[in-house]
């Protein structure tokens, strides 16, 4: 068993695209590897700023040879027949074929050992389409050449069992070696390796650390040894260590200084300044107050012990932080009402208007909510819904436009505005993600909810509808917001009321009406269907099966989701009864005689059930089952005690049981049968009260 070890080494590859593009390298190798009937041991790949290495150990020499076995034509078959299948077989006689009896006829085989392919020539072949067919998110050109990759590739390293595989991009110029490179500045001469094990060692003392993880943990260990020795601690943010693991190959972590003239703006712009520009990692006290101290993540070993880098550092941060606080102080001299005639000026969407047509959509809509919710004061969320999008235009969101809505917070506080007035602002961009805060506060909760759902009416009304991957005006994070704000804070809304409420602020706009591409109800029916199916990401890490929300949303009047999540649940539990999985069962049984019957005889039996028909006791057993049963579920549903509907459901399963036994649906009498497929009906109906059980996979 031999070792593959090998290395595609570039300029430096962005940190976002790393751990993707090392796993991808991985399963395409792996799949690859299987498909030649390679077996292996052991596959793992790494990824540093400029390379992405793989190693694969125990891979044998050769493929396996197999028996490869071939029918040819059947015995009797024209004669040319069997000429074209021995041409193909290579064989000028019969001698090499046998005859086999297939099915009652007897056929030629030919059965022959195919000798496997040498390893060495496959991974030539295999590591180079590799190269040519990766997908990087991002890609150019470099020179004359027609190659693509993320940033220059300059060099492959490919040893298999310590030997050079002669992978060659032949248009580029680049042919396998057993070189690598080692630290840019500390060790740029090349390095030749022999192994896994060497290439490994022989990296570090070029002052490389190959593996992602472990870079990350140099970091977080020395972060927090620096934190602690100065009674602090590292503000928690995995997304930027995992960056900052990214961007350097021997990763040194230092601390610097923040002036104390900077502290009095805001958290969230020191952080945002230090983070997004800088890549530095803001230390808190002990209480969780943002300290006049950073870290920052250096990829070298300084002789002066990183003296002059901390200096340097400290000196581009003074500098940014100087135009923050310019922005910070200056915004603050503008109130933010005077700034709303402003956002005129910012369009939305070239069909949908500007920002500030948006507000004066959003303001009348957001007091609809409130008034629907109950328990938010108008003023209030009027005066929220004007401000809520004033600070667009503000130095600091220009500059920094992930701060957004924090910084109208800060303002309209600085400014005297009711404080819930003021938390509106900030939280009505929220949930931004799943683990993002859900808004809570009635204010908050009636702008942030009118601020999506004027979106999705927008986007939708003029066909900007997802496609696919693609969501250009991330409608799907605001559907899920929406979905998150209704059900987190358990909000009796009808849906559909809403969208065409929606629409119909829109539709005061001269120019929307000539942009709109569907009707009110049409475009309600479309945000349903499109919040069912975020209903069931929404809800599958709470192991919630996607199935059972399509059935309820296929009601067609399921539009309040507190509502919609209460059946979801009632009817996972009473599915997940004996009683609950034998009651489909009959469901899926009684529906598939009544689908059949009513396509052979052209009419629908939805019709009433005719007492006087009825010919056994099952029959009057199980209409009255079915009348009781949908009166239960009529006032089951009403007070919306939907366990006690499914229970009313499950009281049905016996009787269905005792009729499938003793009575034969297709009677011979016309009348009868048609009696009979209306009483299967009728079961299919009760279910429909509850959910579309058609739609409930098993």
């Amino acid at each position: 068993m031999a070792e593959l070890l090998f290395e595609l080494f570039s300029e430096e590859i962005p940190a976002r695209m790393q751990s993707a593009a090392a796993e991808q390298l991985l399963a395409t190798v792996i799949a690859r590897l299987g498909e030649e009937r390679l077996d292996f041991e052991r596959a793992e790949s790494y990824v540093t700023p400029r390379r992405l290495a793989l190693v694969v150990d125990g891979l044998p020499a050769h493929q396996p040879d197999v028996v490869e076995d071939r029918r040819g034509p059947h015995i009797g078959a024209p004669q040319r027949a069997l000429d074209g299948f021995m041409k193909s077989a290579g064989l000028t006689t019969l001698d090499g074929l046998e005859v086999r009896t297939v099915g009652g006829a007897g056929y030629y085989y030919l059965s022959r050992t195919v000798t496997g392919r040498s390893t060495r020539e496959i991974l030539r072949d295999l590591l180079t389409a590799t190269i040519e067919t990766f997908a990087w998110p991002k890609s150019m050109r470099w020179g004359s050449d027609a190659m693509r990759w993320v940033r220059p590739l300059q060099n492959i390293l490919c040893l298999f069992d310590g030997a050079v595989v002669a992978v060659a991009l032949r248009d580029h110029g680049l042919r396998a070696n057993d070189v690598t490179f080692g630290h840019r500045f500390l060790a740029p001469r090349p390095i030749t390796v022999t192994s896994f094990g060497d290439y490994c060692g022989k990296l570090r003392d070029a002052s490389v650390v190959l593996d992602p993880r472990e870079r990350r943990e140099l970091i977080r260990a020395g972060a927090e040894a620096l934190a602690s020795a100065g009674g602090l601690k590292v503000a928690d943010d995995p997304a930027l260590l995992d960056e900052v693991a990214g961007l350097v190959e021997l990763p040194v972590v230092l601390a610097g200084s923040i002036d104390a003239q900077f502290m009095d703006v805001p958290r969230e712009v020191l952080t945002t300044t230090m983070r997004a520009n800088q890549k530095y990692f803001a230390l808190e006290t002990a209480g969780g107050a943002l300290a006049p101290r950073f870290l920052l993540v250096a990829n070298i070993e300084a002789k002066d012990g990183g003296a002059a880098i901390v200096a340097g550092n400290e000196r581009v941060l003074r500098a940014r932080l100087f135009d923050a606080k310019f922005f910070w102080d200056q915004d603050r001299k503008t109130p933010l009402v005077t700034r709303v005639p402003k956002l005129a000026e910012l369009v939305f969407h070239a069909k949908l208007g500007t920002i500030g047509e948006r507000v004066e959509r959003l303001r009348p809509f957001a007091r609809e909510l409130a008034g629907t919710l109950r328990s938010a004061d108008d003023a209030l969320v009027d005066r929220a819904a004007l401000l809520c999008k004033a600070d667009l235009v503000t130095g600091m969101v220009r500059e920094f436009p992930e701060l957004q809505g924090k910084m109208g917070r800060y303002y309209a506080l600085a400014e005297g505005e009711d404080p819930q007035v003021a938390d509106a602002i900030a939280e009505h961009y929220g949930p931004l993600g799943p683990n993002d805060r859900c808004p809570t506060a009635p204010v908050s909760v009636a702008v942030a909810l009118a601020d999506k759902l004027d979106m999705l009416a927008g986007f939708f009304a003029i066909g900007e509808k997802p496609t696919g991957s693609r969501d250009p005006f991330a409608l799907r994070r605001a559907a899920l917001g929406a979905i998150r704000v209704i059900v987190e804070n358990r909000l009796r809304l009808r849906l559909r009321e809403q969208f065409v409420a929606a629409y119909r602020h829109y539709a005061r706009q001269a120019a929307f009406a000539g942009a709109a591409t569907a009707a009110p109800d049409d475009v309600a029916a479309e945000l349903l269907e499109f919040f069912a199916d975020r209903m069931k990401g929404h809800l599958r890490g709470s192991g919630v099966r996607h199935d059972l929300i399509s059935a309820v949303f296929a009601l067609g009047d399921e539009d309040d989701l507190v509502r919609a999540l209460a059946r979801v649940t009632a009817l996972e539990a009473f599915l997940a009864r004996p009683d609950g999985a034998n009651l489909l069962t009959a469901y899926k049984r009684a529906s598939n005689i009544v689908r059949r019957e009513e396509a052979k005889d052209g009419v629908r039996y939805d019709g009433a059930v005719d007492p006087a028909l009825f010919a056994q006791p099952e029959e009057t057993e199980l209409f009255a089952e079915l009348e009781r049963t949908a009166a239960e579920i009529r006032a089951a549903s009403a007070r919306e005690d939907f366990a006690a509907a499914m229970a009313a459901l499950a009281r049905l399963r016996p009787t269905v049981d005792v009729f499938f036994d003793q009575v034969t649906v297709n009677a011979e009498d016309p009348g009868l049968r048609a009696n009979r497929l209306k009483l299967l009906a009728g079961i299919r109906a009760a279910l429909a009260a509850v959910a579309d059980f058609s739609k409930i996979e098993g």
